[in-house]
Order: C-alpha cells, then structure tokens, then sequence
C-alpha cells in the first residue's frame, strides 16, 4: 500500500480497486500532504484520478473535498448507500462512477460539480435523480439505468450536450417532449426496460441519433416524426404494444437494424419496405401475410418471422434461409417491379459500413472485392474487420490509420507480401488470420510490432515461414495455426508459455520434439495428416491439461489402435506410463 500511495504522489493517479478496502484510506483524504520519509516535497502533485472500484467501502467522508483538483473519481462496485455533500466542492471533476452500490439519494449538491461530463449511477436504488443535476452543463454522457427512478427532471433539459443517455430497467412512465427537444446532440437513447406508453412526438428533432432502444415498454404507436431521426441505424422497439408501422418508418435510410418482435403487428407498411436493411425482426406478431415488396430488400441478411399466424407462406420458407424467401416474394411481384430488386456491391459495403458504427464491427466477407474500400478507414473506431473471401492482393497504407483494431481476418485472398507497414501501426491487434494466402514469406523480424497477438492463423501459405520464426516475439500467443507442409515443428514454439491451441495438422512432421511436454497450458494439439510414426513418452506430462490431442491420418507404430480409440486421455497415459522411472 505504501509503495502505491508513494508513487500516486508524484503521478497524481490511484488506483485501488479490487483490495477488499472498507474505508478509504486516510492518508487519501488528506491529499497526501504529509510527505513520507525520503520523498521529495516538491515533486508530488494533487490527486487527480482516483479508482476506488471493486471494495466493501460503505462510506465517503466530507473530506473528499480536500481533493480540489479530482477530474476521476470511481467508487463503482462498493456498499456505498450515500454520497457526501462534499461531491459538489469538486470544480474540476469530469468523470464520476458510482455504479453497483445501494445508494438511495443523489445529494443536490451534484449540480455544483459544474465541471462533470460523464455521469454513471446505474445499478443502485435510486427513485429520483436532483433537479440541480440540471446545472451540469456539460454533461453529455449519463447513465442511470436499473435503479426505480419513475421521472426525469425538466431541468435536464438545460444539459444540450448530452449525446448518451441510458435509463434502461426504471420505473419511466414518459419522456417528456420538452427534454427530447433540448438533447439535439444525442447519438444514443436507450430506456429500454420501463413503462413507458407512448414515444415523444419531439423524437425527430434528434437528427444524430444513431441508436435508440426502447424495447420492453408499452408503447401503442410511433409518432410520424420518427422520419426526422435522419442518422437512425439501429432501432430497437420488441416487447412493445404496436399494432401498426407509420409510413414514414420507410424514410430512415441509415437505418440497419430493426427489431419490432413480441408486438401486436398485423401488417409491415409497404413503405417500411423502402428499408435497406441487414436485421428485420418480425417474430411473434399477429402477421397473416407480407407484402411482396419485402423481396425487394435484397440487403437483408436476416428475416425472422417465427410466431406469426401466416397463412401465405410454407412453414419451409418462413423457417428457411432468408434469401429463399425474398426470391419466392419477388417472384409474386408484378414482373416490372422484381427487376428493380438488384443491390450493388457499394449497398452492401455502405450498409456493413454503418452497422459498424455502434458495434465496432465491420464485416465485408466474401464480396469479391479486388481492393479494400476506403468507407473502412472512415469508418471510425473499428476494432474488428473481416475481409475473408475476397481477391484482395495488397493492403492500402491508409489501413494503418485503424489503430483502434484488434480482429484482422485476411483469410482467402490473394496477399502475397507481408504487411509490415500497416501491422507497425496496428499495436494493439490481438487476432490475425492470413490464411490461404499465396504469401511468399514471413520477414524474420515480422511478428515485432504485434507483440500483443493472442490468435495467428498462418494455415495454407506454402513456404513462407523463415527458417526460424520468431514466434517468441509474441509472448501472449493463445492459438496457433500452422497447417504448411512444414517438415519438422519450429522450435520457437517452446517458448509459447500461454498457448492453449496449437494446430500442426496436414504437414509433413516425423516427428514432435519433446520440449512438447513443457507447454503446459495447452489444452488442443492438432498433430493429424502428418507422417509421424513415434510420440516422445514426456508428451504424456500434458495431461490433465492437455484435452484434445488428434493423431489421425499419421503411420503411428509404437501406439496400438486399441489405444489410440479409446482417445486423448487413454493414449496420455500410456505415453506417460513410458517415461524412465529415473
């Protein structure tokens, strides 16, 4: 503890999370105005940032305000049932979580902490929130949710910045028209889970809205104004009282994901079908029929229509793939109209493009792309994409500038050059896959700017290992997949402490060397289509760790079938029952 207070003194950050703490150390509150023995006074700096999370803590002294200059203050996942008055002599907080307490009652002195931005009092057993929270003008980012609030105060409206609002799981009865009006900014809106009847007529002045989730409510009906929700991607309305869609729904041509589900829907508005969507959830409604002009809505990736009353439709194709069914309702248009059914490739990459815009997820697989589009590197913050099964050749040095991702999957294309400049920049990439690639050679120096990988498949490049890879170079390695033809297993893999899945399958191995036996969190090892003909008995040292070792397709001599059918943990123990007794 000592150590961690000594060095918060000159760094102005603590973090004491996960400590069993019951009261927060005194020395915290005084701001560490007593310097320790051997410290020098003129370096230490006022707490800025203190984590507190994940404690027993049951209280908050009134000497937080000795804490003038605290912009971070986390005391979520504690015993808190109230917070000190003093919260409001924090001028320059920006950041307070109290979520996962007992609290009861947000003190009115919050509205003083003029400074705060982000708010986050979810999972607590509030019933109201203060007006005064209202006088927090830059607040922009305020969680409440899964408390027994049954009101948001007016004065909230005073808050034009806010851009995300959570309230899910409450006791809202309305969102008044007048708060709706004034939040201009918000990006998005979820009050799911509450008992809410109706949505504000003042909904379409919220033209940046990007997510809005109100699903669980009671709501009867969608105001007409939905239309003005111009940037809409993700609308979620299951669990509601809906007996019909307005027409204007048709005109959200952002719009990606709709989930009406568990209404009491009879029809799907002919104009909803002007939607180019990838989700339309339809599921357990009071729909007899649909309107062929849904085949026409060849974005759709997926229609679910389960627990509805449809008499013109097999059971066969309202149960089956979705493309099935949109060319069946196609095929009962009139003939003029089917043939504007046809989505271009730029469709389908721009609707993939704004589904990634809250899931960070973005996935242009198998479109027969020869080039990679620039929508993904303006896309924002994706932290995963996947481009498998198309022709592409060479990777643009614009992708560089997604140093948010983790997930890169190349898989089937055609990249013959390794990507070192663009991996220099993807620092914190944690999955790769490049395989079936015609990749004439991994540099020797390859894997150093992704020190950070967990998943590297390298299956299916022919020759292109260096005589020794450097796969030491990635010390977090998880799985591995090597299926290459290699002709003995590179010994840089000894020194994957954390491996847990190896794959060795379809070489040409004859043999495994024993320095197996010393990677002991491996719990898969693929060793099949190989020519190996003898095991090393250490490898038997593996179990019980080891679950999964697959010998199939090998000229296995020194190991009876017997044994080898009755599995991974059967032949461990005859490998094991192998070694030397000195």
């Amino acid at each position: 503890m000592d150590r961690i207070l000594k060095a918060a003194r000159t760094s102005g950050s603590l973090n004491l999370s996960n400590r069993s703490l019951r009261d927060v150390p005194n020395e915290v509150y005084k701001n560490f105005d007593e310097a320790g023995e051997g410290d020098k006074w003129w370096e230490a700096v006022d707490l800025q940032k203190l984590i507190l999370a994940h404690n027993n803590i049951e209280k908050l002294k009134e000497d937080l305000r000795n804490l003038p200059l605290l912009t971070v203050l986390n005391v979520s996942h504690n015993k808190l049932s109230e917070l000190p008055a003093a919260i409001g002599e924090l001028h320059m907080l920006k950041s307070l979580d109290v979520s996962f307490n007992s609290i009861m009652k947000i003190p009115d002195e919050i509205g003083s902490a003029t400074a705060l931005v982000k708010f986050d009092c979810s999972s607590n057993q509030l019933k109201e929130l203060p007006s005064s929270l209202g006088r927090c003008l830059n607040l922009s980012d305020f969680k409440a949710s899964n408390n027994c609030i049954t009101s948001l105060p007016e004065d909230l409206a005073d808050c034009s910045k806010m851009s995300k609002l959570d309230v899910e799981g409450n006791k809202l009865t309305v969102l008044s028209n007048n708060l709706i009006a004034s939040w201009t900014m918000l990006t998005e809106l979820i009050a799911s889970k509450n008992l809410l009847n109706g949505m504000p007529e003042t909904i379409g002045s919220l033209s940046r809205l990007i997510r809005l989730d109100l699903h669980q409510n009671r709501i009867l009906s969608i105001p007409s104004s939905i239309s003005g929700c111009c940037s809409l991607a993700e609308f979620y309305m299951g669990n509601n009282a809906l007996s019909a869609l307005p027409a204007e729904l048709g005109k959200l041509s952002k719009l990606g994901t709709l989930d009406l589900h568990s209404n009491q829907l009879k029809e799907y508005c002919v104009e909803a079908c002007q939607l180019r969507l990838s989700v339309l959830d339809l599921s357990n409604n009071s729909l007899s029929g649909l309107p062929p002009e849904i085949g026409k809505m060849t974005t759709l990736r997926k229609l679910l229509l389960t627990g509805n009353p449809l008499r013109t439709l097999r059971s066969s194709l309202v149960n089956g793939p979705t493309p099935a069914l949109l060319k069946y309702l196609r095929s009962r248009l009139p003939e003029n109209e089917d043939s504007e059914a046809s989505t271009t490739k730029e469709d389908l990459i721009t609707m993939a493009t704004r589904l990634s815009v809250t899931s960070k997820e973005l996935s242009l697989e198998g479109m027969n792309l020869s080039a990679i589009p620039s929508e993904i590197w303006e896309a924002g913050e994706i932290t995963k994409l996947d481009l498998s099964r198309n022709s592409i050749q060479e990777l643009p040095p614009e992708l560089s500038s997604c140093a948010s991702l983790q997930t890169l999957i190349l898989s089937r294309n055609k990249i013959k050059d390794w990507p070192d400049a663009i991996l220099t920049s993807l620092s914190s990439l944690s999955c790769l896959k490049l395989d079936n690639n015609p990749l004439r050679q991994v540099p020797s120096d390859g894997f150093k700017d992704i020190p950070m990988l967990q998943i590297l498949d390298l299956s299916y490049n022919i020759a292109s290992l260096p005589e020794n890879p450097p796969f030491s170079s990635l010390p977090h390695l998880q799985e591995l997949y090597l299926r290459m033809q290699l002709r003995e297993a590179p010994t840089d893999i000894l020194r994957l402490q954390q491996l847990r899945i190896l794959d060795l399958s379809q070489n040409s191995l004859q043999s495994i060397p024993e320095g197996f036996k010393n990677l002991t969190s491996l719990t898969e090892l693929d060793l099949s289509d190989n020519n190996i003909s003898a095991l090393p008995p250490e490898l038997g040292l593996l179990e019980p760790s080891l679950q999964a070792l697959r010998l199939d397709g090998n000229p296995l001599r020194s190991i009876r079938r017997t044994i080898l059918d009755r599995g991974t943990k059967a032949v461990l123990k005859y490998l094991k029952d192998k070694i030397p007794e000195n």
